[in-house]
């Protein structure tokens, strides 16, 4: 690969930053060119017909889309210079090579690269060279930007053994650095530990366990990046999608593939997944119920409860051709059918196969009498009438939806699909209090579309992506696992999660079971200890309610010491305190939450208007002059903001169905602080804090 060798020119020497800056320029020039290049491209002459012109001219779109140069994101964050060219031997007097790493691959005019794209194997000792092992480093240079200029740079001598190792300046300020707008990417400040994960291979599948800022989010979304780019032609014909907990956080990191050039990764919730057009979510379940709805073994039930339409034929079938008559008796037929049951093949699959079946029993009958029947003869038998008649009686449709109303309305037919697998007080937590009397007229719940998605797949087969990545895991029910896991069953997924956050009542108990049930129980389990955003003070605070919530897991270790960044104050006045707290937070740069329980969040709502203090709600985008968002403690989490102001810890935990998923609920609202945490009560402090 043609690079740069290191300039080690006399003006080099005495202006570094100058001669940085001078590339920067020039960089951003040759991307322009690039992307000018593309834009000048006339296809009119190349496309047979209009629909080919469509699909290259929305390819051209995109490749000039992801050729923008974002103002704001630099353009490189690092250089590495190479004792050797890469790929060479590594011969004494052989040249070394020098390479820009950035978001981005940009080339000049000849074709020579400017700067590296930092998924490219040349890269990779960025992120994992050090004193210990160089890997053939001689120098890393990291670069520190202000309002997109080049300003600051910091060098590393890996292979000088005179040099000792010591933190990064500027890795530890971009890490630290005040948000304002969505979830930015790590590109920059990806860690060793953080990158063996991001450059896993496609055909596995890995779970990451990681605690409040230990970044595993922004770990699944480069993996994502990574993946693309070492496998673009696959994923280009297989897909991918990011899955959320919920649209606000989706809104929340929207912004980082995009900042990667990445621009065709689509994202959903789960609820997103199993929509179907005509139903819509009108009704809720009690906990109880949920958490029978989203039991594994419902998908027992829904599995007796389809394959319970298939009858065994009684009567013979006679299919008439021309002036003969061809019988296939009744035994004759259960055999088919019975064959067909044994396969295990989707329940639309095996319909659809049964009248072929058919049609080929009465060829042997034309054969044996000495004709010589083909394929057109076949397919014109499958259609026959008394086939087709034949197949409706003992194999008739199945709509999902209307077979899921049925098992919620009808006490007998659930119970028969159910026995031995739910006991009766089970079976009566699923059953409506009032039957609907259609698939529209009924109130639906969200666990119920999961059920209607469980039993679509049982009737066809669910769509397969290459790579999916499912975020905030640990909220899933069993169901909702299969569900996602039906949509990467050939293909690999990145799990990302926190088991101490789980804020569901059916919220995942360990990352085997919930493999298990996402079809991928092979998946690498790895645990993200070191955090990099949360104050240690505020994570050591939080962790105290670890034991109560998640017994056995190992607290985050955060690498980051800010003095004052924890105020936990009782308060006579909580509302006139917690506005005061929101104006003193904004003294301050960056984003700043105010968090509360669900309930109190129109008392604060009017509070804060009262105030004079505009407010923002969750997923919508913070600027310089809008730096204040009022979060419900349901919709924080996956959120992140540079300072919170916590109001009344006892209301969170009170605002759940239990004290465990209360405290949980609580964790993860202690644990959204980058700089600062403020947290007022009146009433006591749940007894874990204290």
């Amino acid at each position: 690969m043609p690079a740069h060798a290191p300039d080690t020119t006399p003006d080099a020497a005495a202006d570094p930053l100058g001669r940085e800056r001078s590339h920067l320029s020039a960089s951003r020039a040759a991307l322009r060119a690039m992307r000018e290049d593309v834009e000048a491209l006339d296809i009119r002459d190349v496309t047979a017909n209009w629909v080919n012109a469509v699909v290259l001219q929305a390819q051209i779109d995109d490749r000039i889309k992801a050729l923008a140069d974002l103002s704001h994101t630099p353009l490189f964050f690092g250089r590495l210079d190479y004792l050797h060219a890469p790929g060479a031997e590594l011969a004494e007097g052989a040249e070394g090579e020098q390479f820009y790493i950035g978001r981005r691959h940009v080339h000049d005019a000849d074709g020579d690269p400017m700067v590296i794209d930092w998924r490219a194997p040349v890269s990779q000792p960025f992120y994992r060279a050090s004193k210990k092992d160089p890997q053939d480093i001689a120098l890393r240079r990291r670069f520190g930007y202000t309002g997109g200029e080049l300003t600051a740079y910091e060098d590393e001598h890996l292979s000088d053994p005179a040099e000792a190792a010591a933190v990064s300046k500027l890795l530890q300020q971009e890490i630290e650095r005040p948000r304002v707008g969505p979830m930015r990417d790590i590109v920059a400040t990806i860690q060793p530990e953080q990158d063996e994960i991001v450059r896993s291979g496609l055909s596995g599948s890995v779970c990451v366990q990681g605690g409040p800022g230990t970044g595993k989010t922004a770990v699944g979304l480069h993996r994502v990046a990574y993946l693309l780019y070492a496998h673009r032609d696959r994923l280009a014909r297989t897909g991918t999608l990011v899955i959320g907990p919920n649209r606000s956080f989706l809104h929340y990191i929207e912004q980082v593939l995009p900042a990667l050039g990445e621009l065709e990764v689509k994202q959903a919730t789960v609820d997103d997944l199993v929509a179907r057009e005509g139903l819509e979510v009108r009704g809720d379940d009690t906990a109880e119920t949920a958490v029978i709805k989203g039991d594994a073994r419902m998908a027992q039930v829904l599995r007796r409860a389809v394959r319970s339409h298939v009858t065994e034929p009684t009567e013979p079938l006679m299919v008439v051709r021309g002036s003969r008559r061809w019988r296939v008796p009744a035994y004759e037929l259960a055999e088919i059918v019975s064959e067909l049951q044994t396969r295990d093949i989707r329940y639309g699959a095996a319909r659809d196969a049964l009248p072929q079946r058919i049609a080929h029993a009465v060829l042997v009958r034309m054969e044996q009498a000495g004709e010589a029947p083909d394929d057109r003869v076949q397919d014109a038998v499958a259609r026959n009438a008394a086939v087709k008649a034949a197949v409706k009686a003992v194999w008739p449709l199945v709509e999902p939806s209307k077979l899921v109303l049925r098992l919620l309305s009808e006490p007998e037919f659930l119970a028969a699909h159910a026995e031995g697998i739910l006991t009766e007080d089970e079976q009566k937590l699923l059953l409506w209090p009032k039957p609907f009397r259609s698939v529209r007229s009924a109130k639906w719940s969200a666990a119920d579309l999961v059920l209607i998605d469980e039993a679509s797949d049982l009737v066809e087969r669910t769509h397969s992506l290459g790579h999916v990545v499912l975020d905030e895991a640990q909220d899933l029910s069993p169901m909702q696992y299969r569900a996602v896991g039906r949509r990467c069953t050939t293909g690999s997924a990145t799990v990302l999660g926190d088991l101490a956050q789980g804020t569901t009542p059916w919220a995942t108990r360990s990352w085997d079971e919930a493999l298990t049930h996402l079809g991928k129980p092979e998946a690498a389990v790895e645990e993200l200890t070191a955090g990099f955003r949360v104050p240690r003070e505020v994570i050591a605070y939080a962790s105290r309610l670890l034991p109560s919530i998640s017994p056995g897991l190992a607290p985050v270790s955060s690498v980051r010491e800010t003095p004052g960044s924890l105020v936990v104050s009782e308060t006579a006045d909580l509302t006139a305190d917690v506005v005061s707290a929101c104006r003193d937070s904004l003294a301050h740069e960056g984003s700043i939450g105010l968090i509360a329980a669900d309930a109190r969040i129109p008392v604060l709502a009017e509070a804060l208007l009262a105030a004079g203090l505009p407010y923002l709600a969750p997923g919508e985008e913070t600027t310089a002059r809008s730096r204040l968002t009022l979060v419900p403690a349901s919709l924080a989490k996956g959120l992140e903001y540079d300072y919170v102001v916590l109001d009344e810890p006892a209301a969170i935990v009170s605002g759940e169905p239990d004290e465990r998923t209360g405290l949980r609920r609580l964790y993860v609202c202690l644990t959204r602080a980058v700089s600062g945490l403020t947290a007022l009560h009146t009433a006591p402090l749940p007894a874990p804090l204290t």
